[in-house]
């Protein structure tokens, strides 16, 4: 049963420079990197070298605690240069990307003729699996157990918090079938949470096999910490797992195109922004 929460306290910050709604897409940079750091409680080690070539959805690191988990190349090119820290702590794989991006080529299938642990391997194997966070600590989804739950918050109440209504337009297809992947990986629901008080995309009204549940009130209704504090609070021995809706595309997409598809539409927004608007362009730019 879906449920409709009001969120009382919290404000609203009212910024300049909110994005138009339209989108450019941005050529391909040359240098892109993926950021060991960005990631809480991971420890990664190499699997690859300076002067590998890569493709998109090569792996270049896994996590030491959790030899499954791997973090995937989103472009094809050359591994330029791995920047140490601290400690020879790794703080970035750079790559030299391609003109044009090579995929590695995953098998295409729909979600709903894979198991629960064909589905995990799926996106194990791809290095899509990162994008899947648990609560508490806001780390990558431990593989090995199962949520009571999994999280998605349909709007972001941040000031100048770009539009997800806007991005995720147009992309139905994709959007369900990564719900189809996901609802396999719990016993217990999906919460699709969007804003009471606003339009709300068909992309996310008619999704199919989740749980959506109507939100409203300051900021911070859109952060998905306060509404799974709502809705289903995580209690001790517990997990719940989030995923950011952008991601579930990538989702999506790695069983509709067989491909590490990481694309993604960003805003660049602010009063000292001269023409803000949204980019198209792809995760480690």
């Amino acid at each position: 049963m879906s449920a409709r929460i009001k969120i009382k306290r919290g404000l609203n910050i009212k910024l300049a420079g909110e994005a138009a709604r339209s989108v450019t897409v941005l050529p391909l940079p040359q240098l892109f990197a993926v950021k060991p750091p960005d990631f809480a409680g991971l420890t990664p080690k190499l699997l690859v070298n300076t002067g590998d070539e890569v493709f998109a959805g090569t792996p270049l690191i896994y996590d030491k605690n959790n030899e499954a988990i791997k973090f995937s190349s989103p472009v094809s090119g050359e591994v330029v240069e791995i920047l140490r820290g601290n400690k020879r702590r790794i703080l970035e794989i750079k790559i030299l990307a391609d003109k044009e991006i090579n995929y590695e080529l995953f098998k295409k299938i729909n979600p709903d003729d894979l198991s629960r642990d064909e589905i995990k391997e799926a996106l194990l194997k791809s290095g899509v699996w990162p994008f899947i966070r648990q609560r508490p600590f806001g780390t990558v989804a431990n593989p090995g157990e199962i949520p009571k739950s999994i999280f998605i918050s349909a709007f972001d109440s941040n000031p100048l918090a770009p539009d997800i209504n806007f991005i995720i337009q147009d992309n139905d297809p994709d959007f369900q079938t990564g719900l189809d992947a996901l609802k396999k990986l719990t016993d217990g629901k999906i919460h699709l949470n969007i804003a009471a008080d606003a339009a709300t995309s068909p992309v996310f009204t008619n999704a199919k096999g989740v749980t959506i549940n109507k939100i409203s009130g300051p900021h911070p209704a859109g952060n998905v910490g306060v509404q799974i504090h709502h809705i289903d609070p995580v209690n001790k021995g517990e997990a719940v797992w989030y995923i950011n809706p952008q991601d579930v595309l990538i989702v999506g997409r790695l069983f509709s195109a067989g491909k590490y598809d990481a694309s993604r539409v960003i805003a660049l927004t602010g009063s000292q922004v001269n023409d803000p608007k949204y980019y198209k362009t792809i995760v480690g730019t």
